[in-house]
């Protein structure tokens, strides 16, 4: 079975990762769905976030890394994916992202949504997080890869 794990990944954290390879052990395929949101713009580009995941999970089979625009039952129902997940740290996760997968559902298309709660190591992880150690020039290694730290690092250096 094939799901999709939509978001932003700016950056992609050590809690994104743990997120999409425990998805696939259980549903087998995952597509890694980067949010193209014109409205929001980005520590970085869709580009730039494409290419840090396709280097962080290159040694992952069935794993496919996309992007997209607008609505994600729309893209699901182009994709033919009637599944997506969603990571969960806490509460206040939980009621915005309930709201969102009800909303979903009742769209029309029954789209599901199957919450992974986070793994006790990856709490504190989020992408705001990362940027704003990297934009202190902090060590960005608890939170993304060595990859991804170094692109973060570049980043800021060039603003």
């Amino acid at each position: 079975m094939k799901v999709i794990y939509a978001g932003s990944f700016d950056p992609v954290t050590y809690g994104h990762l743990d997120i999409i390879r425990r998805a696939k052990a259980i549903f087998g395929e995952v597509i890694v769905a980067v949010l193209d949101n014109k409205k929001k713009p980005g520590f970085f580009s869709v580009e730039e976030r494409l290419a840090l995941l396709r280097e962080t999970l290159k040694e992952d089979e069935d794993v496919e890394v996309d992007h997209f625009e607008g609505l994600l039952v729309d893209y699901a129902k182009k994709r033919n994916v009637s599944t997506v997940v969603r990571g969960l740290r806490s509460n206040s996760d939980f009621e915005n992202e309930y709201t969102v997968a009800m909303a979903n559902k009742n769209y029309g298309t029954n789209l599901e949504t199957v919450f992974l709660l986070t793994t006790q190591e990856h709490l504190f992880i989020s992408s705001s997080l990362a940027r704003e150690v990297a934009l202190f020039d902090g060590d960005t290694s608890l939170f993304v890869p060595e990859v991804v730290g170094e692109a973060m690092k570049r980043k800021v250096r060039g603003r």
